[in-house]
């Protein structure tokens, strides 16, 4: 089982633009990237030992990305699931 501890979400509707990225903790801290939908969107995954570690790689990843507008979410919402 994994905990999420934050999400964060472009606001950009549709499969070419939105971007999901997730912080998640299972054991090491593990972040989770998205680009496009659910159904046909690219994932990447890094994993960490530490949080800061973690925070730092979203840090990254939301400065890389100039498509929209990043808003931090609610935990509630799972990360993609692996395959």
């Amino acid at each position: 089982m994994e905990d999420a501890a934050a999400r964060w979400w472009n606001g950009i509707w549709g499969r070419l633009g939105r971007r999901d990225v997730w912080l998640t903790r299972q054991v090491r801290w593990k972040v989770t990237a998205r680009a496009g939908d659910s159904e046909t969107g690219r994932v990447l995954r890094w994993e960490f030992d530490t949080e800061g570690e973690a925070l730092a790689m979203v840090k990254r990843l939301l400065a890389a990305d100039a498509g929209g507008q990043w808003r931090k979410q609610s935990g509630d919402s799972q990360p993609p699931q692996q395959t």
